[in-house]
Protein backbone atom coordinates (compact mmCIF):
# COMPACT_ATOMS: atom_id res chain seq x y z
CA UNK A 1 0.00 0.00 0.00
CA UNK A 2 1.49 3.35 -1.08
CA UNK A 3 0.48 6.80 0.17
CA UNK A 4 0.20 9.54 -2.44
CA UNK A 5 1.47 12.72 -0.77
CA UNK A 6 -0.28 15.01 -3.24
CA UNK A 7 -3.64 13.43 -2.46
CA UNK A 8 -2.78 13.48 1.23
CA UNK A 9 -2.17 17.25 1.08
CA UNK A 10 -5.48 17.80 -0.72
CA UNK A 11 -7.24 15.71 1.95
CA UNK A 12 -5.80 17.98 4.67
CA UNK A 13 -6.93 21.10 2.81
CA UNK A 14 -10.47 19.70 2.57
CA UNK A 15 -10.53 19.20 6.35
CA UNK A 16 -8.98 22.59 7.12
CA UNK A 17 -11.32 24.43 4.74
CA UNK A 18 -14.40 22.53 5.90
CA UNK A 19 -15.48 21.32 2.48
CA UNK A 20 -14.54 20.34 -1.05
CA UNK A 21 -15.63 23.60 -2.70
CA UNK A 22 -13.67 25.80 -0.27
CA UNK A 23 -10.59 23.60 -0.67
CA UNK A 24 -10.93 23.75 -4.47
CA UNK A 25 -10.94 27.56 -4.33
CA UNK A 26 -7.87 27.63 -2.10
CA UNK A 27 -5.99 25.14 -4.30
CA UNK A 28 -7.14 26.65 -7.62
CA UNK A 29 -8.64 23.32 -8.62
CA UNK A 30 -12.11 22.27 -9.70
CA UNK A 31 -14.41 20.83 -7.06
CA UNK A 32 -14.80 17.50 -8.93
CA UNK A 33 -11.01 17.20 -9.16
CA UNK A 34 -10.60 17.71 -5.40
CA UNK A 35 -13.38 15.21 -4.68
CA UNK A 36 -11.80 12.72 -7.07
CA UNK A 37 -8.37 13.00 -5.44
CA UNK A 38 -9.83 12.34 -1.98
CA UNK A 39 -11.91 9.45 -3.32
CA UNK A 40 -8.80 7.88 -4.88
CA UNK A 41 -6.99 8.27 -1.56
CA UNK A 42 -9.87 6.49 0.19
CA UNK A 43 -9.78 3.70 -2.39
CA UNK A 44 -6.03 3.23 -2.01
CA UNK A 45 -6.39 2.96 1.78
CA UNK A 46 -9.63 0.96 1.61
CA UNK A 47 -11.18 3.30 4.17
CA UNK A 48 -13.76 6.11 4.25
CA UNK A 49 -11.91 9.21 5.40
CA UNK A 50 -14.59 11.91 5.10
CA UNK A 51 -18.16 11.92 6.41
CA UNK A 52 -20.13 13.64 3.63
CA UNK A 53 -23.57 13.27 5.21
CA UNK A 54 -23.82 16.72 6.85
CA UNK A 55 -23.80 20.29 5.60
CA UNK A 56 -20.15 20.56 6.71
CA UNK A 57 -17.86 17.62 6.06
CA UNK A 58 -16.16 15.93 9.00
CA UNK A 59 -13.34 13.38 9.19
CA UNK A 60 -14.28 9.83 10.10
CA UNK A 61 -12.34 8.05 12.84
CA UNK A 62 -9.97 6.76 10.16
CA UNK A 63 -9.74 10.26 8.71
CA UNK A 64 -8.79 11.78 12.06
CA UNK A 65 -5.98 9.25 12.48
CA UNK A 66 -4.70 9.90 8.97
CA UNK A 67 -4.88 13.69 9.40
CA UNK A 68 -2.84 13.55 12.61
CA UNK A 69 -0.09 11.53 10.94
CA UNK A 70 -0.27 13.60 7.76
CA UNK A 71 0.44 16.83 9.65
CA UNK A 72 3.47 15.17 11.20
CA UNK A 73 4.65 14.03 7.76
CA UNK A 74 4.47 17.54 6.30
CA UNK A 75 6.05 19.05 9.41
CA UNK A 76 8.94 16.60 9.00
CA UNK A 77 9.25 17.66 5.35
CA UNK A 78 9.49 21.29 6.47
CA UNK A 79 12.21 20.32 8.92
CA UNK A 80 14.12 18.56 6.14
CA UNK A 81 14.01 21.76 4.07
CA UNK A 82 15.13 23.76 7.11
CA UNK A 83 18.06 21.39 7.61
CA UNK A 84 19.16 21.88 3.99
CA UNK A 85 18.83 25.65 4.37
CA UNK A 86 21.07 25.48 7.43
CA UNK A 87 23.79 24.16 5.15
CA UNK A 88 23.07 26.85 2.57
CA UNK A 89 23.02 29.67 5.12
CA UNK A 90 21.04 32.84 4.31
CA UNK A 91 21.75 32.87 0.58
CA UNK A 92 18.29 31.42 -0.08
CA UNK A 93 15.10 30.39 1.68
CA UNK A 94 11.77 31.72 2.84
CA UNK A 95 10.36 32.92 6.14
CA UNK A 96 6.69 33.25 7.05
CA UNK A 97 5.93 34.98 10.34
CA UNK A 98 2.51 35.04 11.97
CA UNK A 99 1.23 37.76 14.26
CA UNK A 100 -1.87 38.44 16.30
CA UNK A 101 -4.00 41.25 14.89
CA UNK A 102 -2.42 44.21 16.69
CA UNK A 103 1.15 42.93 16.44
CA UNK A 104 0.73 41.69 12.87
CA UNK A 105 -0.72 45.01 11.72
CA UNK A 106 1.38 47.59 13.57
CA UNK A 107 4.65 45.89 14.61
CA UNK A 108 5.66 43.15 12.19
CA UNK A 109 5.50 44.91 8.77
CA UNK A 110 8.35 47.36 9.55
CA UNK A 111 10.37 44.61 11.24
CA UNK A 112 9.99 42.31 8.23
CA UNK A 113 10.98 45.23 5.98
CA UNK A 114 14.14 45.70 8.05
CA UNK A 115 14.89 41.98 7.85
CA UNK A 116 14.43 41.98 4.06
CA UNK A 117 16.81 44.93 3.69
CA UNK A 118 19.46 42.96 5.59
CA UNK A 119 18.69 39.65 3.80
CA UNK A 120 17.35 40.54 0.34
CA UNK A 121 17.57 36.97 -0.99
CA UNK A 122 15.12 35.60 1.58
CA UNK A 123 11.49 35.39 0.46
CA UNK A 124 9.01 36.46 3.10
CA UNK A 125 5.37 36.26 4.13
CA UNK A 126 3.14 37.51 6.95
CA UNK A 127 -0.03 35.88 8.31
CA UNK A 128 -2.29 37.82 10.66
CA UNK A 129 -5.08 36.40 12.81
CA UNK A 130 -6.45 36.46 16.32
CA UNK A 131 -4.78 34.63 19.20
CA UNK A 132 -6.56 31.30 18.64
CA UNK A 133 -5.76 31.29 14.92
CA UNK A 134 -2.08 32.11 15.38
CA UNK A 135 -1.62 29.42 18.02
CA UNK A 136 -3.30 26.87 15.72
CA UNK A 137 -1.00 27.85 12.82
CA UNK A 138 2.02 27.25 15.05
CA UNK A 139 0.78 23.90 16.36
CA UNK A 140 -0.19 22.69 12.88
CA UNK A 141 3.23 23.61 11.51
CA UNK A 142 1.76 26.14 9.06
CA UNK A 143 4.18 28.80 10.33
CA UNK A 144 7.45 28.44 12.19
CA UNK A 145 7.51 31.71 14.15
CA UNK A 146 4.80 33.93 15.60
CA UNK A 147 4.75 37.16 17.56
CA UNK A 148 1.74 37.50 19.86
CA UNK A 149 0.25 40.07 22.21
CA UNK A 150 -0.44 37.93 25.26
CA UNK A 151 1.06 34.61 26.23
CA UNK A 152 -0.12 31.37 24.54
CA UNK A 153 -0.63 28.47 26.92
CA UNK A 154 0.08 25.44 24.69
CA UNK A 155 2.83 23.29 26.28
CA UNK A 156 4.17 22.40 22.80
CA UNK A 157 5.37 26.00 22.33
CA UNK A 158 8.55 27.74 23.41
CA UNK A 159 7.63 31.31 24.41
CA UNK A 160 10.11 34.20 24.83
CA UNK A 161 8.98 37.57 26.23
CA UNK A 162 9.97 40.66 24.25
CA UNK A 163 8.41 43.76 25.82
CA UNK A 164 5.04 45.07 27.02
CA UNK A 165 2.05 46.59 25.27
CA UNK A 166 -0.10 49.15 27.11
CA UNK A 167 -3.88 49.12 26.65
CA UNK A 168 -5.83 52.40 26.59
CA UNK A 169 -9.50 53.37 26.46
CA UNK A 170 -10.35 55.42 23.37
CA UNK A 171 -13.30 57.57 22.33
CA UNK A 172 -14.10 60.31 19.86
CA UNK A 173 -12.17 63.58 20.34
CA UNK A 174 -15.43 65.30 21.35
CA UNK A 175 -16.31 62.63 23.93
CA UNK A 176 -17.29 64.39 27.19
CA UNK A 177 -14.82 62.28 29.21
CA UNK A 178 -11.83 62.89 26.91
CA UNK A 179 -8.97 64.93 28.28
CA UNK A 180 -9.47 64.30 32.01
CA UNK A 181 -8.92 61.60 34.60
CA UNK A 182 -11.98 59.34 34.88
CA UNK A 183 -13.13 56.85 37.52
CA UNK A 184 -14.55 53.55 36.20
CA UNK A 185 -17.96 54.37 37.69
CA UNK A 186 -18.26 57.28 35.25
CA UNK A 187 -18.22 54.77 32.35
CA UNK A 188 -21.31 52.84 33.44
CA UNK A 189 -23.50 54.29 30.67
CA UNK A 190 -20.97 53.70 27.89
CA UNK A 191 -21.20 51.01 25.19
CA UNK A 192 -17.93 49.05 25.08
CA UNK A 193 -16.82 47.70 21.71
CA UNK A 194 -15.12 44.30 22.07
CA UNK A 195 -12.88 42.25 19.79
CA UNK A 196 -14.16 38.97 18.35
CA UNK A 197 -14.17 35.69 20.27
CA UNK A 198 -10.76 34.02 20.06
CA UNK A 199 -8.90 37.33 20.38
CA UNK A 200 -6.47 37.76 23.28
CA UNK A 201 -7.48 41.43 23.37
CA UNK A 202 -11.10 40.44 24.00
CA UNK A 203 -10.09 38.44 27.08
CA UNK A 204 -8.18 41.45 28.35
CA UNK A 205 -11.15 43.75 27.63
CA UNK A 206 -13.54 41.50 29.54
CA UNK A 207 -11.11 41.14 32.44
CA UNK A 208 -10.72 44.90 32.69
CA UNK A 209 -14.49 45.52 32.64
CA UNK A 210 -14.83 43.06 35.53
CA UNK A 211 -12.01 44.79 37.41
CA UNK A 212 -13.81 48.11 36.92
CA UNK A 213 -17.11 46.55 38.15
CA UNK A 214 -18.57 47.08 34.66
CA UNK A 215 -19.18 43.43 33.72
CA UNK A 216 -22.83 44.27 33.08
CA UNK A 217 -22.09 47.19 30.75
CA UNK A 218 -23.55 47.31 27.23
CA UNK A 219 -21.18 45.74 24.69
CA UNK A 220 -20.95 45.11 20.95
CA UNK A 221 -18.62 42.77 19.04
CA UNK A 222 -16.26 43.93 16.28
CA UNK A 223 -13.57 42.13 14.24
CA UNK A 224 -10.02 43.46 14.41
CA UNK A 225 -8.42 46.66 15.70
CA UNK A 226 -9.10 48.72 12.57
CA UNK A 227 -12.82 47.97 12.81
CA UNK A 228 -12.77 48.99 16.47
CA UNK A 229 -11.18 52.33 15.59
CA UNK A 230 -13.64 53.05 12.80
CA UNK A 231 -16.56 52.13 15.05
CA UNK A 232 -15.32 54.43 17.83
CA UNK A 233 -14.85 57.22 15.29
CA UNK A 234 -18.46 56.67 14.16
CA UNK A 235 -19.66 57.16 17.77
CA UNK A 236 -20.75 53.54 18.21
CA UNK A 237 -19.01 53.35 21.58
CA UNK A 238 -15.65 53.33 23.34
CA UNK A 239 -13.04 50.59 23.31
CA UNK A 240 -9.93 49.26 25.01
CA UNK A 241 -7.15 48.87 22.48
CA UNK A 242 -3.36 48.85 22.19
CA UNK A 243 -1.78 52.27 22.47
CA UNK A 244 0.30 51.42 19.38
CA UNK A 245 -2.82 50.75 17.32
CA UNK A 246 -4.04 54.31 17.92
CA UNK A 247 -0.76 56.24 18.18
CA UNK A 248 -1.16 57.93 14.81
CA UNK A 249 -4.91 58.51 15.27
CA UNK A 250 -4.46 60.25 18.63
CA UNK A 251 -1.52 62.29 17.33
CA UNK A 252 -3.70 63.53 14.44
CA UNK A 253 -6.64 64.24 16.75
CA UNK A 254 -8.88 61.64 15.08
CA UNK A 255 -9.32 59.70 18.36
CA UNK A 256 -8.81 60.57 22.02
CA UNK A 257 -7.53 58.57 24.98
CA UNK A 258 -9.83 58.54 28.03
CA UNK A 259 -7.57 58.44 31.09
CA UNK A 260 -9.17 55.87 33.40
CA UNK A 261 -7.76 55.23 36.88
CA UNK A 262 -6.86 52.53 37.76
CA UNK A 263 -5.33 52.10 34.32
CA UNK A 264 -5.39 48.71 32.58
CA UNK A 265 -2.24 46.63 33.18
CA UNK A 266 0.25 46.14 30.36
CA UNK A 267 0.30 42.81 28.54
CA UNK A 268 3.37 40.95 27.26
CA UNK A 269 4.41 40.75 23.63
CA UNK A 270 6.12 37.40 23.01
CA UNK A 271 7.69 35.38 20.21
CA UNK A 272 6.81 31.68 20.04
CA UNK A 273 7.69 28.57 18.05
CA UNK A 274 7.07 24.84 18.36
CA UNK A 275 9.33 23.09 20.84
CA UNK A 276 9.98 20.19 18.46
CA UNK A 277 10.46 22.24 15.29
CA UNK A 278 13.88 22.88 13.77
CA UNK A 279 14.10 26.57 12.87
CA UNK A 280 15.55 27.50 9.50
CA UNK A 281 18.53 29.88 9.25
CA UNK A 282 16.16 32.66 8.18
CA UNK A 283 13.90 32.03 11.18
CA UNK A 284 16.87 31.99 13.55
CA UNK A 285 18.11 35.27 12.06
CA UNK A 286 14.68 36.83 12.50
CA UNK A 287 14.62 35.61 16.12
CA UNK A 288 18.02 37.20 16.70
CA UNK A 289 16.70 40.52 15.37
CA UNK A 290 13.68 40.33 17.68
CA UNK A 291 15.90 39.66 20.70
CA UNK A 292 17.72 42.94 20.04
CA UNK A 293 14.53 44.93 20.61
CA UNK A 294 14.22 46.46 24.07
CA UNK A 295 10.82 48.05 23.38
CA UNK A 296 8.16 48.45 20.69
CA UNK A 297 9.94 50.42 17.91
CA UNK A 298 8.56 53.89 17.24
Amino acid sequence: MQLNLHRLWIFLQVLDCGGFSAAAQKLYMSQPSVSGQVRQLEQSLKATLVDRSGARIRPTAEGEVLAEHARRIFLLADEAIAAIQQVQGLAAGRITVAGTSTVGTYLLPPLIARFVREHPDIEHGLQVGNGEQVQRWLLDGEVGLAVLAGRPNAPQLVVEPMFSDRIVLIGRPDHPLAGRVVAPSELASERFLLREHGSATRLLQQTELERWDLAGATTADMWGPETLKQAVSAALGVSLISEHAVARDTALGALAVIDVRPAPPARPVVVAHRRDRLLSPAERAFMAMLRELADWPE
